[in-house]
């Protein structure tokens, strides 16, 4: 099987987000940077797949020099080579830009299934794997728990709401979104980190002409809010008073 899986560069979950003058994302330049957690899954879940069935395992991702540092991290991981879509523009780009800008560069491989994560830690619409399948023109199937390949065919189970389950069989070529923690990741090696630096990273320039369909007019940090208020009188009484103002303020009654 010939594997794609788009891997993101976010910034660190530990890393204190600043905005930058325009109100409009963060400081890129002050930021740590890692890869995207639910990206880290669909990765492992590849790398199983090729243990299995064979082939190979390409890293696409989409963005500036920077993001190199995931994708040798994601060789380094096993995966056997890269495509890099290198723009400056891209480290902030929506959806369905970031698609955009991948689809003719993967168009040319042709996939026999490709894995996203269900949704990145930084912008979080879960829109990435449905635009770029609708740009393949392959189908595709969202928040996937368990992956399976046989005849020619994929059995996928996705979850549901309210703790249900459904099985989806689909025909190959197909993309897949990938759930965090449908297996048990694996690190870099030693022996994989010096492997990395031998294996190949194909850049490609954005197409001309790309153009955001997202604006972001507007950031701001949450403003935290908290009051507590002491109810006095006889325990009776309070819990009294608690009640109505359950059923009066709040209304969670």
């Amino acid at each position: 099987m010939k594997i794609a899986v788009c891997i993101k560069q976010v910034p660190t979950r530990e890393w204190q987000p600043r905005l930058n003058e325009a109100k409009s994302w963060i400081r890129e330049q002050d930021a740590s940077y890692e890869m995207n957690e639910p990206d880290a899954y669909a990765l492992e879940e590849s790398l199983r797949l090729r243990e299995k069935h064979g082939g190979e395992v390409v890293v696409c991702s989409a963005g500036p020099a920077r993001v190199q540092q995931v994708i040798r991290e994601a060789l380094a991981r096993g995966a056997d080579r890269a495509i890099h879509v290198e723009d400056d523009g891209l480290g902030a780009a929506d959806a369905f830009t970031a698609a955009a800008a991948l689809v003719e560069a993967m168009r040319g491989e042709q996939f026999d299934l490709i894995l996203t994560g269900l949704q990145s830690d930084d912008q979080g619409h879960a829109q990435f794997g449905p635009a770029l399948a609708a740009k393949l023109g392959v189908p595709h199937s969202t928040i996937i728990m368990e992956v399976g390949v046989a005849d020619g065919a994929l059995k996928v189970k996705r979850e549901l709401e309210g703790g249900w389950f459904q099985y989806v069989t689909m025909p190959l070529p197909a993309l897949l979104t990938i759930q965090s923690g449908i297996n048990q990741l694996r690190y870099a090696t030693l022996k994989g980190i010096m492997a990395a630096k031998k294996k190949e990273i194909r850049k490609v320039a954005a197409p001309a002409g790309l153009a955001a369909k997202q604006q972001v007019v507007a950031l701001y940090a949450p403003q935290k809010s908290k009051q507590t208020v002491m109810i006095g009188g006889t325990p009776a009484e309070a819990a009294q008073e608690l009640v109505r103002r359950l059923r009066e303020e709040a209304r969670v009654l």
